[in-house]
């Protein structure tokens, strides 16, 4: 198998963590699926710049969460010009929302959705997805220390928030 065909099959393999922490970057199943798709654009684009026998994956999640953040500050600048999130929340609500599983998962994700973004980063990618200490040190740019207690005080705020009924 080619180095091509190695990259692309190895990203398609990705997809699913990849649009797993978009959504808990955007809190909406629409914003994710736009963000994996240019994250793999972005890779695909950029494959030249990914070195064999490196993590493809940390990677890949460093390009969703720089293409996050570029998002995010150009919606900031259109703020006062779009109606609130809040109000296209209600729309299109699950009506199987009674099963427990789907109730359980919508605690977490609107528990997850309450935490600072920095903290929310870390407990996606160590918790959800996984990821050692180190490795999200090096993803995010930041000492493992900080690192550290961000997840504690992610988790700790976490924890507590879906203990609430």
């Amino acid at each position: 198998m080619d180095q091509s065909s190695s990259f692309e099959g190895q990203l398609a393999e990705l997809l699913p963590r990849l649009r797993r922490f978009a959504h808990v970057l955007s809190h909406d199943s629409a914003d994710a699926d736009d963000l994996t798709q240019a994250t793999i654009e972005r890779a695909l684009r950029s494959r030249d710049r990914w070195q064999e026998g490196t993590r493809l994956d940390s990677w890949s999640y460093r390009i969703m969460r720089n293409l996050w953040i570029d998002t995010a500050r150009s919606r900031s600048r259109k703020i006062a010009r779009e109606v609130p999130e809040e109000e296209g929340l209600s729309i299109g609500e699950d009506p199987r929302d009674a099963m427990d599983a789907a109730v359980d998962l919508k605690r977490v994700m609107a528990a997850m959705g309450r935490l600072p973004d920095d903290q929310r980063e870390v407990v996606a990618l160590i918790l959800v997805e996984g990821f050692g200490y180190r490795e999200v040190s090096e993803m995010l740019g930041l000492p493992i220390g900080t690192v550290s207690s961000r997840l504690v005080r992610g988790r700790t705020a976490l924890l507590a928030m879906v203990g609430e009924r």
